[in-house]
Formats: C-alpha cells, sequence, structure tokens
C-alpha cells in the first residue's frame, strides 16, 4: 500500500537547518508530484513546496523561498526538505504528500493530494 514516512524534524535554534526526508513506498516516485505541507497550531495547512515528477520543476512559498530546498532521489524513493535559515514562524507539523496525477501546477491545494505522511515536528523557538 501506499506510505510516506517524514522524519528529521526538531527543536533548531534560529538560524539554524534542518533536513527534512519522505520515505515513499507503495508507488513508483517518479511518477507523481510530491509536495510539503505544513500546520501551525491555530492554523490552516499550507503549501511550502513541490517537486513536479513532469519537469523536474521545484516550487516554493513566497515565505521559504531562498531558505528551502526541495529534491528528490527516485533511486532511494525519498525526497528531501533542506530548510536554512529557520526562523520561529517556521514552527509547525510539516507533512509529505503525494499529489493526484489531475494536478501539476505549482504547490496546489491540500485537496490536490490524496495521500500523506504523519507529519514532523520542527520547533524553532523565539
Amino acid at each position: 500500500q501506499v506510505q510516506l514516512v517524514e522524519s528529521g524534524g526538531g527543536l533548531v535554534q534560529p538560524g539554524g537547518s534542518l533536513r527534512l526526508s519522505c520515505a515513499a513506498s507503495g508507488f513508483t516516485l517518479d511518477a507523481y508530484d510530491i509536495g510539503w505541507f505544513r500546520q501551525a497550531p491555530g492554523k490552516e495547512r499550507e503549501g511550502v513546496s513541490c517537486s513536479s515528477r513532469r519537469n523536474r520543476r521545484t516550487y516554493y512559498a513566497d515565505s521559504v523561498k531562498g531558505r528551502f530546498t526541495i529534491s528528490r532521489d527516485n533511486a532511494k524513493s525519498t525526497v528531501y526538505l533542506q530548510m536554512n535559515s529557520l526562523e520561529p514562524e517556521d514552527t509547525a507539523v510539516y507533512y509529505c504528500a503525494r499529489r493526484k496525477l489531475d494536478y501539476s501546477y505549482f504547490i496546489g491545494y491540500p485537496n490536490q493530494y490524496d495521500y500523506w505522511g504523519q507529519g514532523t515536528q520542527v520547533t524553532v523557538p523565539s
């Protein structure tokens, strides 16, 4: 069955870095867009980044552009999110998700994704 498992979250000081991993199984990673979302307490889930299957383009929310980098290793069936220059506003639970084949533009909304990981907590204290 399809599974996505995130890892790599933790507590990091402002200005620090973390690398999140999303291990995929049960499907061919190369055939799908994979997105990263985050959800802070009391806020809606928001798109952070997406790695496109078609042209290998990558997309970022304005709030993380220049600080976060998404990449994928199809041989390892894993997608990464390198997060640098972390800020307290980045504190959230981070989720990776597989996008439905009907959609392909930018990061998109959560309802465009059909499978989600369990999430990993990232905390940047103020």
